[in-house]
């Protein structure tokens, strides 16, 4: 890795840095693709002796995410911003929202509830979501040429370093089909002991956008490898060393358990396309259209004048001279007028040859108005019935591995055997069928409307005993749910999507889910204001892991737990001219569905670990407000983010009062090429009792035992960056962790946890055409 560094280093250098242009245009729900105009400049020397122009690279794409269900297409905007490009390095996320056990890569956990998405059915792989991509996350693209972008982050050394590499390819084979894939590896080894992380993670990707069919295929595979240590043994160690008689570097600070690993190996197919009928009709291109063509007719003009002057330079006779018609043709003749006869009547010629000339200024004005028209107009397929279909397979293996328990760490032991391997199987196949009407096919057509059908199947391996022999346990679920849609997204003003489903046969009969957002944009002191609303009903069964679970030491079956129903009702506001958004969520939660776990500490040992699942009695009602403010006095910049959450049942959702994220820095440009934002920011939040983690079932989970619970909370976090940007390259340099030292009091993320300590850190992004 750090000879690959050095290499991008050295290439950041060398490599001539030409001009070049970009454009991101969007692409609409249908799934029409926009024209780019932008092209490279040739590097053609017109002093040189050599004929040969190199060839023009052009520049230019477009990204979008599909929906997971009727694989809708939805406008996106690449990650090619250098503002927070230093923040993608930390799996704390963008605003440091993000619990974490302290090393990178590591699982996490929002801190902010009305971000956190709905319990997974592999509920294993869940906390590593800044490692894994759902289907909805993945950017499919179209490029005019192949583009590839690199990734690379480090920081450390050899013992306590990490190193991150992600490589990105796409390439259009022509204007309607693109593939690519994307190449990520992540290894943190961590600054306390059996604490490192490992992930590797291949995607392939296609996307086919015909007129009448339409397709996105995704074939992923991700390997994933940490270490679990169970935290430090006393937090003493870090909030008061003076109180050991020896001093202890991170490494060297004793750890609950050694030579414990979680695992997960998963391979997922996503198929989703669509068949349209509809019918064809002209539209008026848009400016950056026209001035493509135009483009485009001009490179054609060119090309043929250059194969002339080609042609005739390789001629060795000159060429005969062809007789030209001299003059005009006669106006009379062009009219089918015979010539006077001697004695035939007298024929106002002049007034015959004026009309005729007047007839054919008004044709070819006529023809030039036709041609300069349809020069701006072209031809759109405009789709009003599609048939849609929906492939989603996922495999899922997870392995718990321990060599090394101390004693009595687990409250029972239910499988034979020295050392841990529970082991869990999971395959999930889902098709979706559904029929759309589709919306702006006419002028009556202000809404689309969907009508889908999902059969789902799943399977479920656990270990299992049986007269004292270990075995394993199948379960087989099976799901039909049916669903319908509304939705309008064209249009600037007003905008709205209601969707509802419900589950009639299977496992989950009785579930329901609804759902509605809608958004409301209006000028007001020459900029957008918009105003959003969303509201949510959703009543669903536990999932599988919830209900059942077995393992050596952790083991529960829940058959009779309730559906746990959540109604959200959420209002946003943002005005770009004063960089203002505000937003307000309430919650009420009814059966409330979570992980618990409790275990006894002393100063050196834990012991009688229990975790199970837990339902909470009545309902919680959640409030929560978040104002993010950008504040700007000419260079310096001061964005932040301040958020306020109040649960009514803290002792089942505990969530932190205030939560803030700051951000101070200096913007300005070197050289009028080098972009540099340079400054630190800080996140910070109120005391709490912040959910444990168990690596027995890789989730956070509640602190149960009121004896050893801790609170953490009132520590600033702080990164002081550079960040730059210079061409097609991103960069930064930073400190993270910065105030480590200086207040070691809480410098915990989960308890017992400890966040690695401040170090240097490099990143760097770029994007390669060819």
């Amino acid at each position: 890795m750090k000879h690959l560094l050095t290499t991008l280093l050295l290439g950041t250098l060398l490599m001539p840095l030409q001009t070049w242009a970009q454009t991101y245009n969007q692409i609409d729900e249908t799934g029409q693709v926009t024209q780019r105009n932008e092209r490279s400049s040739g590097n053609f020397n017109p002093h040189s002796n050599d004929t040969t122009k190199n060839v023009e690279i052009p520049r230019g794409m477009h990204v979008w995410t599909v929906d997971s269900k009727l694989g809708d297409i939805r406008p996106a905007v690449i990650d090619t911003l250098p503002h927070l490009f230093m923040k993608t390095a930390f799996n704390s996320g963008l605003h440091g929202e993000y619990n974490t056990t302290g090393n990178n890569y590591t699982a996490r956990q929002n801190r902010i509830f009305a971000d956190r998405p709905e319990t997974a059915q592999f509920i294993f792989t869940q906390p590593y979501s800044f490692i894994n991509r759902l289907p909805e996350q993945h950017h499919f693209t179209n490029t005019l040429s192949p583009l590839t972008n690199a990734s690379y982050y480090s920081c450390g050394d050899k013992t306590n370093g990490e190193d991150r590499l992600d490589v990105k390819f796409a390439v259009n084979a022509n204007k309607r089909l693109g593939v690519g894939f994307d190449l990520d590896y992540a290894y943190a080894r961590g600054y306390f002991s059996d604490q490192s992380a490992s992930h590797f993670g291949a995607t392939l990707f296609a996307s086919y956008l015909g007129d009448r069919y339409q397709m996105h295929l995704l074939l992923s595979n991700y390997h994933q490898k940490t270490a679990e240590n169970g935290g430090i043994l006393q937090d003493e160690y870090i909030t008061h060393p003076e109180s050991f008689r020896d001093s202890y570097a991170e490494n060297e600070i004793p750890t609950v358990l050694t030579r414990n690993w979680n695992r997960n190996d998963n391979q997922h197919v996503f198929l989703t396309h669509r068949y349209s009928l509809g019918f064809y009709r002209k539209v008026k291109m848009t400016e950056d259209e026209i001035k493509a063509r135009q483009f485009a007719l001009a490179s054609q003009r060119e090309k043929q004048q250059n194969n002339d002057k080609e042609q005739n330079s390789q001629r060795t006779d000159s060429p005969k001279n062809t007789p030209q018609p001299a003059g005009r043709p006669d106006n009379a003749r062009i009219m089918g007028a015979e010539p006077q006869q001697k004695d035939s009547i007298a024929v106002d010629t002049t007034r015959i040859q004026v009309d005729s000339q007047e007839m054919m200024d008004s044709l070819l004005a006529e023809q030039r108005r036709q041609e300069a028209e349809d020069s701006t107009m072209k031809r759109e397929f405009v789709p009003v019935t599609s048939f849609i279909h929906t492939l989603e397979l996922n495999n899922h293996k997870r392995s718990y591995i321990g060599y090394v328990t101390p004693a009595n760490y687990y409250a029972k032991q239910l499988l034979p055997g020295d050392s841990i391997s529970d082991d869990t199987h999971f395959l999930q196949l889902k098709n979706t069928i559904g029929l759309a009407l589709l919306e702006g096919f006419n002028k009556y057509a202000k809404a689309g409307l969907k009508a889908f059908a999902t059969h789902e199947v799943r399977r479920f391996t656990l270990p299992d005993i049986e007269d004292g022999t270990p075995r394993e346990t199948r379960w087989t679920e099976h799901n039909l749910s049916l669903g319908g849609k509304l939705s309008k997204t064209q249009g600037h003003t007003l905008h709205y999507n209601a969707q509802a489903e419900v589950w009639a046969v299977g496992e989950d009969a009785g579930q329901l889910k609804l759902d509605f957002d809608t958004d409301l944009n209006f000028r007001l002191l020459g900029d957008t204001m918009q105003l959003a609303a969303t509201a949510a009903f959703h009543r669903l069964n536990p999932v599988f892991y919830q209900r059942h679970y077995h393992a050596r030491n952790l083991w529960w079956d829940e058959d009779d737990l309730s559906k746990e129903t959540r109604t959200r009702i959420e209002g946003r506001f943002s005005y770009k001219k004063t960089k203002t958004q505000f937003r307000l969520a309430v919650d009420e939660i009814q059966h409330y569905t979570y992980f618990g776990m409790s275990y006894d500490r002393t100063d050196d040992a834990r012991t009688n670990l229990t975790a199970s699942v837990c339902q909470a009695d009545g309902n919680i009602n959640l409030v929560t407000a978040q104002l993010q403010q950008d504040f700007k006095l000419g260079p310096l910049h001061w964005d932040n983010i301040l958020t306020y959450q109040k649960s009514s049942n803290e002792d089942a959702l505990p969530l932190p009062t205030l939560n803030l994220y700051t951000n101070l820095y200096l913007h300005f440009i070197v050289a009028k090429v080098l972009t540099v934002d340079l400054g630190a920011d800080m996140t910070y939040f109120t005391k709490y009792y912040a959910p444990d983690f168990c690596p027995q079932l890789s989730q956070f989970a509640v602190q149960q035992n009121q004896d050893s619970r801790v609170e953490l909370g009132e520590y600033p976090f702080v990164n002081v960056y550079a960040n730059m940007h210079l061409k097609r390259a991103r960069f930064f340099i930073m400190m993270s962790n910065a105030a480590s030292g200086a207040a070691n009091k809480m410098a915990f993320l989960a308890p017992h946890y400890p966040m690695n300590s401040s170090v240097l850190r490099f990143g760097i992004s770029w994007n390669f055409f060819n």
